[in-house]
C-alpha cells in the first residue's frame, strides 16, 4: 500500500499560518503545563528532522527542575549584563536593557537541544567536506520543534544569551556534545502579530527582493527570472 503524502489546501494553509505566527516567545507565558502526549508530538516531530547522513545527532535535554532553571538564568543574567556594557556609549543601550528576553522560570518546561558529532562513528556521509553540516541538521530539528509547538497553541522562546560553559556545568553535558539551543516552551496568553523585535524597533523586517539573488551572488535583475522577480518585488 503506497501512502499519499499529498497536502490538501487547508493542510498547505495550516503549514503556512504556523511558519507566518511563528514567534520567538520572551512573555505572555502563562501557568498551565503542556500535556505528555502534546510534548510528545512536538518531540517527534523535531526528531524527524532531516539530517546530514542521517545521523541524527540531537538530544533534547527536558528541564522542569526550579533549582536547574535559577542557575541557567543567573547565566542568562551574567551575559545580558556582559551585553549592555558592550553597548556603552550606543544609543541602544537603555533599550537594550528594558528589553524581556526570556522566560526561563515562567514557562512549564526548558529544553536544551544538543548536537553530538560522535554519534554513528566518526564518518558521516555528506559531512566530509563541510562539518557544519552537523550543526544545521540540529537547526533542522529546532525548526521542526517550533513549527510543532506553534501549531499545538505552545509558545516557543530561543534564549541565545546564555554561557555554553555554563550550560554544560549546570546540565552534566559531556566534553564532546556541543549545546546549539537552549528553548522555553509554554502555553502563552497570545501570539504577538509581529516578532517582539520588530514592534520594538530594534531592527526593521527586510524585503524579500533585498535577500533573493539570481544566478550570482548580488545579482538581482535576470531576464531569465523577471516574472519571478517582479513577484518577489511586490512581497513587503
Amino acid at each position: 500500500m503506497t501512502l499519499d503524502y499529498t497536502l490538501s489546501d487547508p493542510e498547505k494553509d495550516g503549514l503556512y499560518k504556523a511558519i507566518f505566527s511563528r514567534r520567538d516567545v520572551r512573555s505572555h507565558f502563562i501557568k498551565k503545563d503542556i500535556p505528555d502526549k502534546v510534548l510528545l508530538r512536538i518531540l517527534n516531530a523535531a526528531h524527524h528532522a532531516p539530517s546530514v547522513g542521517f545521523s541524527q545527532p540531537w538530544n533534547f535535554i527536558l528541564i522542569k527542575d526550579a533549582d536547574t532553571r535559577r542557575q541557567v538564568k543567573e547565566s542568562f543574567l551574567r551575559e545580558r549584563q556582559r551585553s549592555i556594557e558592550m553597548l556603552a556609549g550606543d544609543e541602544r543601550q537603555e533599550k537594550y536593557a528594558k528589553m524581556k528576553l526570556e522566560g526561563i522560570e515562567e514557562s512549564a518546561l526548558n529544553v536544551c537541544v544538543t548536537y553530538d558529532p560522535t554519534r554513528f562513528g566518526p564518518f558521516v556521509l555528506g559531512r566530509t567536506s563541510i562539518e557544519d553540516t552537523g550543526v544545521y541538521s540540529v537547526c533542522c530539528a529546532i525548526q521542526n520543534l517550533w513549527l510543532a509547538a506553534r501549531a499545538e497553541g505552545v509558545g516557543v522562546g530561543w534564549v541565545s544569551i546564555l554561557s555554553n560553559e555554563d550550560l554544560e556545568r549546570i546540565l552534566g553535558i559531556p566534553s564532546h556534545v556541543k549545546p546549539v539551543a537552549y528553548l522555553t516552551l509554554g502555553y502563552v496568553r497570545e501570539f504577538a502579530d509581529k516578532p517582539d523585535l520588530e514592534k520594538a524597533g530594534w531592527l526593521p523586517r527586510m524585503g524579500l527582493s533585498k535577500v533573493v539573488c539570481y544566478e550570482k551572488w548580488g545579482l538581482q535583475e535576470s531576464k531569465e527570472w523577471a516574472a519571478l522577480a517582479d513577484a518577489v518585488n511586490s512581497v513587503e
